[in-house]
Parts: structure tokens; sequence; C-alpha cells
């Protein structure tokens, strides 16, 4: 399945030339709280919902664009709203992290454990414990070790992280939402 991708720097021309855009970030709460684009509105990938996202639009023969941390989450969600028979969505290369690269303008919130950082250190942790408790008091607790192992041999593979997905429903990972609802944005200013 093919994806539309833009640059960070010629999405902003356009927003700045007047186009309405309207952008999607699918990253987690957490993640957008901490840093966001200013006109992107939160729609986590566990919750995305195409079809209502495209029932809602106004505009719908505008493009909409899709923003995550990296790119990855966001081809995702671009493919989810293809196969919802809706083609006109445009993932935002290199995501936030290509945006704030960039030197355009960001929201930053408070600063958490990233929900990749969070994996490792449960990972590893139960690596760890497995080993441990396997080596020194039954070696039945190894098959713990093996457990993650295939786990992130499995994320790594499908690009799917299980464990992510629950630790993103954990409750320090949880924000009350505080985005505003305005979904297009255009270069002219209010006044």
């Amino acid at each position: 399945m093919e994806v539309v991708t833009i640059s960070p720097r010629e999405l902003d021309a356009k927003r700045r030339d007047g186009e309405p855009i309207e952008l999607i970030d699918v990253r987690t709460p957490i993640e957008y709280r901490e840093i966001h684009c200013p006109f992107a509105r939160n729609v986590p990938l566990s919750d995305l919902d195409p079809k209502a996202i495209i029932r809602a639009r106004e505009k719908s023969d505008q493009p909409l664009y899709v923003i995550c941390r990296s790119g990855s989450r966001g081809k995702q969600a671009c493919e989810k709203f293809i196969a919802g028979g809706y083609t006109n969505v445009v993932n935002v290369e290199g995501g936030t992290s290509a945006w704030a690269e960039s030197g355009l303008p960001v929201n930053r919130g408070k600063k958490m454990i990233s929900l990749e950082r969070q994996v490792r250190i449960v990972a590893g942790s139960l690596v760890l414990l497995g080993s441990i408790v396997g080596y020194f008091i039954e070696p039945a607790f190894i098959g713990l070790s093996a457990f993650v192992g295939a786990g992130l041999l499995f994320a790594g593979i499908t690009d799917t992280c299980g464990m992510g997905m629950i630790l993103a429903r954990m409750p320090w990972n949880k924000v009350t939402p505080t985005t505003p609802q305005c979904a297009v944005q255009t270069g002219k200013e209010s006044s």
C-alpha cells in the first residue's frame, strides 16, 4: 500500500500560504503533551476510527495530514484511512521529531519518560528477573526471559508492541484532554 508523504517544511509552507491544514497526531496523549505541532489534534493510533474522522470533517476534499514521532505510526494510520476508503491522506516524513529538528514551532509541555524507554525498562527488568530467579531458584523462570525475548522479536518484525500498548494504558501515562478541538488551521492569523 503506497502512502503519500510530505516534509515538515512543505507542510508548514502550505499552512503559511493560507491553505487549510488538518493535522492529526497519532501518538499517545503523553507523547503529545510533551511536544507537538501547534495545530495538530491528538487522536492516538489505538483509538483511531478513520470512518468517524472522515464523517466529521467539514471539507472532506482537502488532504488529511497525519504525524507521529518518527513516521512509522503515521504510516500505519494512513494505511488505516486508505483501507477505510479514504485515499487523500498524507504522512508527515520524520514525524514530530523532524518537525522540531527543522526549527518549526512546537508546543512543549511536561517531560515524561517516553513509552519506548518504558518498554525497554520493563522488558529489561523482566529478562533480568527471569534469568536471576531461573538460575538461583527455579529453572522454569528462564521461560519468562524467553517469552519477553520472543515478544521483542515479534515487535521488531511487525512494528507492533503489545507491551507498549499495555503501558500506554497505565495510569501514569494518562493525560486529561486539554487540546483545543479546532481541527483546521490556516496560515492567516485571526484578529
